[in-house]
């Protein structure tokens, strides 16, 4: 859970207090290094891929994911996006809505692979407001799913096509992906 979300999280302003590392920053390259292969392998390349970071979390790993595309298919161009999805998101009048977040699509959409990535999928209600979203920025081809961690919990039909990792948590903790690897842990008040 990145920062941004974290501060307005109950208990509001509560600090993330790690109790376990599940995977190192070493293992979280290897998991996009084996979720961008198979990305290439689904699709037949990268011609028509676009990656699209939800903001906040899933921003960094789509750089990064788009990073080892270009060495993998030797491409010197991989169009990259970021998506705050806080408008378009079912539960605003239940949760702080936090609209600072940038989007940019670099691309036209429409007859394009978008490829999803994001942080922690927990109960697909973000994914849900990233389709939403999506469609102002032209009709895909098609939309893949990309996510470092799956931990379950599903509110509505939606499944990943690439995981980084299935870790099945409890509703009360919490995940946080980090540069420095991935942790479970809980909000405690400051």
């Amino acid at each position: 859970m990145a920062e941004r979300e974290r501060s307005h999280t109950r208990p509001l302003g509560g600090v993330f207090v790690a109790h376990s590392q599940v995977l190192t920053s070493a293992d979280v390259l290897r998991a996009l290094t084996r979720m961008a292969h198979e990305v290439v392998e689904r699709n037949g390349g990268v011609e028509d891929i676009v990656l699209v970071g939800l903001q906040t979390g899933g921003v960094p790993l789509a750089i990064k994911m788009a990073e080892i595309l270009r060495q993998i298919e030797a491409v010197d161009t991989l169009a990259v996006g970021s998506l705050d999805v806080a408008f378009y998101r079912d539960d605003i009048g239940l949760r702080p809505v936090l609209p600072e977040a940038v989007t940019d699509i670099p691309v036209d959409l429409a007859g394009k692979v978008v490829v999803l990535v994001d942080d922690v999928l927990f109960t697909g209600r973000t994914i849900r407001a990233a389709l939403n979203a999506l469609n102002d920025f032209g009709r895909a081809r098609a939309i893949q799913l990309a996510v470092m961690v799956d931990r379950g919990h599903r509110e509505l039909p939606i499944r990943p096509d690439f995981v980084g990792k299935n870790l099945p948590t409890r509703r009360e903790e919490m995940v946080d992906v980090g540069e420095d690897g991935v942790y479970i842990g809980s909000l405690e008040d400051k």
